[in-house]
């Protein structure tokens, strides 16, 4: 089967989550520790991550208090009210916050993730999550634990749902005429009437479709669950692989399980999560980590490609592994965001757009132009 993967840009995304990648960022000089949950702060990365021309930033969420190795416990905003702060104040980046389907609604997730494509113009995207410990399920009290593969199927059965709410409004459907006073045309609402497992759901939603119709469904696939959920319902798959080979086989079988599942492999994309360090030396670039380390009191292993070194090595590196197949871009995590993320936009990017492997503009206005992906057809109006 053919791979244009030659003819596209190479995709860059960046995690913005936290202070950075590594746990212990935030108690590092110039870390603004302070600043963790002022909007603000999160304005000027995207800022910066968009003036590098970047695919998108993915911000993570969860329902506990994380722990850190000393005792003390760490929180976090909102993804998807951060995301939609984000949207009229960026442009251009794509802005996909986690949202988990264990405890939550579809129709809540829907409407969330529809509002946020409206606001930023059609720039948002999901990235699914689902839950499993105790904590979490205490937090809300009205189910019990739930294994991964359970989790996992329900998230499954939610993104159908979601997927269908976000249809249930055809592009056309609102007319605004403040003459006859007709707000929609109702012919062009449908009920998504989904009795399922877990959900049954009438619809339509109350918000209209997406601007990109369906924006992008990001999916991290480590286990043989969620790389199934991944080959049959995300357009963005994110692997963890230390090594280009490791990296290759991943993206090889992804593809093909999508295949498998009746999809055309060339609709995906393929992103592996790289960890990065970056110096003006190596020797400097491994200093930090070292002081990130002792911080922390443990080694850091991220169990994915993780670069500590210069940006013209970052740069290698990346060149290395698209041309090898390995992937079709990298979700970057940045040990520190308050100095990597510069050193990525600054040095990094220059150096793979002087290669011809990365963008000097953005190809169009929305996530799925960045990506590109097609604008869906609206499975209701195909059969109206």
């Amino acid at each position: 089967m053919s791979d244009p993967r030659s003819s596209r840009s190479l995709h860059l995304g960046v995690d913005l989550t936290d202070a950075g990648a590594h746990p212990a960022a935030w108690r590092t000089a110039g870390s603004q520790a302070q600043r963790l949950f002022d909007a603000q702060r999160l304005v000027e990365l995207v800022a910066t991550a968009q003036r590098g021309l970047l695919d998108l930033v993915t911000l993570d969420d969860g329902f506990t208090l994380r722990p850190g190795r000393d005792g003390s416990v760490r929180g976090r905003l909102d993804a998807a009210l951060v995301a939609s702060r984000l949207a009229p104040r960026s442009a251009g980046i794509g802005l996909v916050p986690t949202v988990t389907t264990t405890h939550t609604e579809p129709f809540h997730v829907s409407k969330a993730i529809a509002t946020i494509d409206h606001v930023s113009r059609g720039r948002a995207g999901w990235q699914v999550g689902w839950s499993t410990t105790p904590a979490e399920a205490a937090a809300f009290g009205r189910k019990g634990v739930q294994d991964e593969p359970d989790a996992v199927a329900e998230a499954d059965e939610a993104v159908e749902v979601v997927t269908r709410l976000w249809d249930s409004w055809e592009d056309d459907a609102e007319i605004r005429d403040v003459a006859t006073g007709r707000f929609v045309d109702r012919e062009k609402l449908h009920h998504v009437d989904h009795e399922g497992v877990r959900f049954a759901v009438k619809g339509p939603s109350i918000t209209p479709r997406p601007p990109q119709g369906q924006p992008p469904v990001v999916v991290r696939a480590g286990t043989p669950a969620s790389l199934d959920l991944a080959a049959r319902r995300a357009d963005v798959v994110r692997v963890r692989a230390a090594t280009r080979d490791e990296a290759a086989a991943l993206r090889a079988r992804v593809r093909d399980a999508a295949a498998d599942a009746g999809r055309d492999p060339d609709d995906l994309r393929v992103l592996v999560d790289a960890y990065v360090v970056v110096g003006d030396t190596r020797a400097s670039a491994q200093a930090r980590l070292d002081l990130l380390e002792d911080l922390e009191g443990v080694s850091w292993d991220t169990d994915s490609l993780t670069h500590v070194g210069t940006a013209r090595d970052l740069a290698v590196t990346v060149e290395e592994w698209a041309h090898a197949g390995a992937a079709d871009g990298f979700l970057l995590r940045p040990s520190s965001l308050s100095t990597d993320l510069d050193a990525i936009v600054d040095g990094v990017v220059p150096l793979l757009q002087g290669a011809g492997l990365f963008r000097a503009q953005y190809p169009g206005t929305t996530l799925r132009d960045t990506l590109g992906l097609p604008h869906p057809a609206n499975r209701y109006a195909a059969i109206a």
